[in-house]
């Protein structure tokens, strides 16, 4: 159909539906790092904007006219033409805005949502109708120069993923592009976010992003009721990109919900209709296997962006019969419901888990959850903050084996020895 935006379909047909908006300048491929994990539980729907990788640009109109509530109406007809009339959404920055609009005026069609390096108002008008003119006369060739300091941290901007989503900028349609800055200026949604009532809304910040920084998303989380809010370290404005791990655990873990609820509320259709127990345990029994697989997902996330890949498979590998179940326990349970609860975020996570390795000491696994916190966040002086509080509750043997623990494993990340200098106190 013409009119309606390109769009791609992974997962299985039956699961529930996720449709993913992306940034500005960028494509559908944006959520490749996200799409393997999500595809798993979700019918996932990935959408490019007007003048965007194979959009055409007069999905909005040119005339400096274009709103947020048309790229709004643009996923509603998407969403209808696969037949749904309910659906969870996840959208980077504007793909993001375009999230927190359906949610705030049809909250009826929108379970879940997930708002990722986005804002309620990005700024001020006069700065995006100057960029709509800049790129209408010169083309998305005018904004590539300043995009990999902005969508990425200096370390990133030369990976192959982030040179592929710079040739998308290069290759958007200079009219469709401009048409998003057009809607972009006319957008501000800060006064309807605390209608935001009965949406799950998780937001994620990058904590280094220039474009929407983590007050932006703060102003989000605490105007929607319930709102969750993550804040990546080391990533800027394209956050999944750099970060995926942290990333998709999050997601993983937020639309799990969505699972659940899809499954239960199958369940009930199927023992409400049927006077037959073996099918209600049957049924019964594939809404905990649908709930226990999400959980499995989100666990396997989290470890790995706690933990690292190498680590992870290493445990898989090392992985047999008798401890099979005990590697399924700890995935489902420590890090698929414990490390993605909302409540606390994982710096705070990995300080009460280095105390608690310290006060038994568990030197081996200290010096795993040591690496854990730096990758959480955690900078070498605030885990050593942590260990000096952990000699006043946990004894000073406890913590003078922690410090020397933390020392091996700097001297290791930065390449020596390890064995001159253990701190020693006695």
């Amino acid at each position: 159909m013409t009119d309606l935006p390109h769009h791609l379909l992974d997962g299985p047909a039956t699961a529930p539906p996720l449709i993913l908006g992306p940034s500005i300048g960028t494509s559908l491929a944006v959520w490749e790092p996200q799409l393997p994990a999500l595809a798993r539980t979700h019918r996932v729907l990935r959408w490019d904007l007007p003048g965007h990788g194979r959009s055409p640009a007069g999905l909005l109109p040119s005339d400096g006219s274009a709103t947020v509530g048309d790229l709004a109406a643009l996923v509603l007809r998407l969403a209808d033409a696969q037949g749904w009339e309910r659906f969870a959404y996840a959208g980077i920055s504007i793909g993001g805005a375009v999230g927190l609009y359906l949610a705030a005026y049809h909250p009826e069609r929108v379970g879940s949502l997930a708002v990722v390096c986005s804002s309620a108002r990005f700024g001020e008008p006069a700065a995006w109708r100057e960029r709509a003119a800049l790129v209408r006369a010169e083309g998305t060739e005018a904004m590539v120069a300043s995009r990999p300091g902005t969508w990425f941290s200096h370390r990133f901007a030369a990976s192959p993923r982030a040179v592929a989503l710079l040739e998308d900028l290069r290759a958007c349609d200079r009219a469709g592009y401009a048409a998003c800055c057009d809607a972009l200026a006319s957008y501000d949604l800060r006064s309807a976010l605390p209608s935001i009532t009965g949406v799950p809304t998780l937001v994620v910040a990058g904590r280094d992003d220039p474009a929407t920084p983590p007050a932006h998303a703060r102003e989000i989380a605490d105007a929607v009721p319930g709102a969750s809010l993550l804040e990546v370290a080391g990533a800027a404005h394209l956050a999944g990109v750099e970060r995926p791990g942290p990333v998709t655990a999050a997601l993983l873990a937020h639309f799990a919900a969505e699972v659940d609820i899809n499954t239960d509320s199958d369940a009930s259709t199927s023992t409400s209709t049927s006077t037959s127990t073996s099918t209600s345990t049957s049924t019964s029994n594939d809404a905990r296997t649908a709930g226990d697989a999400a959980r499995r997902a989100a666990g396997f996330a989290a470890r790995r962006a706690v933990l690292g890949d190498a680590h992870v498979d290493r445990a898989i590998a090392r992985t047999t019969p008798f401890t099979a179940r005990f590697q399924d326990f700890i995935t489902r349970y420590a890090w698929g419901e414990i490390w993605t609860g909302d409540t606390l975020d994982r710096r705070i996570r990995s300080c009460i888990t280095l105390t608690a390795l310290i006060a038994h000491g568990h030197d081996a696994e200290l010096a795993m959850h040591i690496r854990a916190a730096l990758t959480n966040g955690l900078t070498r002086e605030e885990i050593g903050e942590v260990l000096l509080q952990s000699a006043v509750y946990c004894g000073v043997p406890a913590a003078n084996s922690a410090f020397a623990t933390a020392q091996r494993v700097f001297d290791e990340l930065d390449g020596r020895d390890g064995t001159s200098n253990s701190v020693r106190s006695s």
